[in-house]
């Protein structure tokens, strides 16, 4: 199974393609949509939902992910956020979307529900095995499809199921797509290998 983790925003949108891989995760694709702050805003947006749409016609993923919206302190950055995240959610309005908030999305990734970014991306780098992304959009939105797959339980065609899937479905159930940081510490577990540590 493929993940595409979003992490929209008017400036830059991070997008990663992620799936299981033994042991860890494996990026098939990552990048950021960088827009025009010149444009208009019609356009910057246009520019997010054409880039979202080419990645999903190219990397084929089976679900996806976004972070869910926090605070601001600014009404009019909160909107502009708003609308950036809606054309991210029409651009994957045909696979199934989950949404995780940014303490879920660290403490799953780094064990630290208050990390730093600078702690996300150097987790990324660890469970993907691949070198620190440079733009924090981009590791941010890997993050979110590895939580996304941890959450799931998913298991690859040619890998046995995941052992922790029963363990995440008795601890979330009905509940899976809220209040998911009291159970956070289970699916981290899943990053393991082994299962262990």
């Amino acid at each position: 199974m493929r993940v595409i983790g979003i992490d929209p925003g008017s400036r830059r949108t991070g997008w990663a393609v992620v799936e299981r891989a033994t042991p860890g995760f494996r990026v098939v694709a990552s990048g950021v949509i960088v827009t025009d702050v010149a444009d208009t805003m019609p356009r910057r947006l246009a520019a997010i939902h054409e880039g979202l749409r080419a990645t999903l016609l190219l990397h084929q993923p089976d679900a996806a992910a976004l972070e869910e919206i926090f605070a601001h302190k600014s009404v009019a950055s909160a909107l502009v956020l708003g609308q950036a995240r809606g054309v991210a959610m029409l651009a994957v309005a045909s696979l199934p979307l989950s949404t995780y908030n940014a303490n879920t999305i660290k403490k799953t990734v780094t064990g630290n529900g208050r990390a730093e970014k600078a702690q996300v991306t150097t987790m990324v780098a660890h469970h993907c095995r691949v070198e620190a992304p440079r733009l924090a959009d981009e590791a941010d939105a890997i993050a979110i499809a590895i939580t996304h797959l941890i959450f799931a339980g998913v298991a690859t065609a040619d890998r046995p199921p995941n052992p922790h899937a029963a363990v995440l479905e008795a601890a979330f159930g009905s509940r899976r797509k809220r209040g998911r940081d009291q159970w956070t510490e289970i699916a981290r577990k899943a990053l393991a290998p082994s299962g262990g540590k």
